[in-house]
């Protein structure tokens, strides 16, 4: 049985031999339902990118950690609330599920009142899922406009989960042309299951949990 710590090593080597060294996507370990203590490793080693799905336990988990660490970079890659965004720009670097204008607006007051930048990634209904949340793909340019020009919000790049089960090299493709397309840096996307054709595909962030810790409960 591997360690969380040997199990981030493999995937942080195979990422090194599939892609060179000016493009290597960045590793956001999603630590959710995860104790502190499986993460410490990690920690340790000297890895910086984690990722929560829920505000609370970001807070709970993070707060006297970041303290301790302050160059750790704290991902927020669950769907937000917005009863919850001034705690989560209290805590988080970055937020991957914008998914409203709503949200932008609440986003964009809270960091006003707290003097802090957050980056941000526009999540995208890539599969046109009644289900999921995101911005339909022909909603993108507007929606960026209004985020950046009215709502002053640093948008960064684009965000997806693709339909399970599906051609997900497909929907990965299609992001990376809509990310050129609105001329962002950055694209978060795949994940413990599908993270190699993610990266095939531009990601510069990729989203990785269960392979380095184990099945959640």
């Amino acid at each position: 049985m591997h360690s969380s710590l040997d199990n981030f090593i493999s995937i942080e080597k195979e990422l090194k031999l599939k892609v060179s060294d000016l493009t290597i996507p960045k590793i956001i370990v999603v630590t959710k339902t995860f104790p502190l203590e499986k993460v410490m490793p990690i920690i340790k080693y000297g890895h910086v990118h984690f990722g929560e799905n829920k505000v609370q336990e970001a807070v709970k988990k993070w707060t006297d950690i970041k303290k301790k660490n302050p160059n750790l970079v704290l991902h927020m890659i669950g769907n937000l609330q917005s009863n919850k965004v001034k705690h989560a720009i209290d805590i988080f670097d970055y937020i991957h599920s914008l998914d409203s204008l709503k949200l932008a607006e609440k986003i964009s007051l809270e960091e006003k009142k707290r003097k802090k930048k957050l980056k941000i990634f526009i999540q995208i209904n890539i599969g046109s899922e009644d289900q999921k949340n995101g911005i339909n793909i022909n909603d993108l340019d507007s929606f960026y406009s209004v985020c950046v020009k009215k709502f002053g919000l640093n948008v960064v790049g684009l965000m997806c989960l693709p339909p399970q089960g599906k051609n997900n090299k497909l929907h990965f493709f299609k992001m990376n042309t809509l990310k050129n397309k609105i001329k962002l840096r950055d694209l978060s996307m795949g994940m413990s299951n599908d993270y190699s054709e993610a990266i095939d595909c531009g990601a510069s962030f990729v989203r990785i949990g269960s392979k380095i810790f184990g099945e959640r409960n």
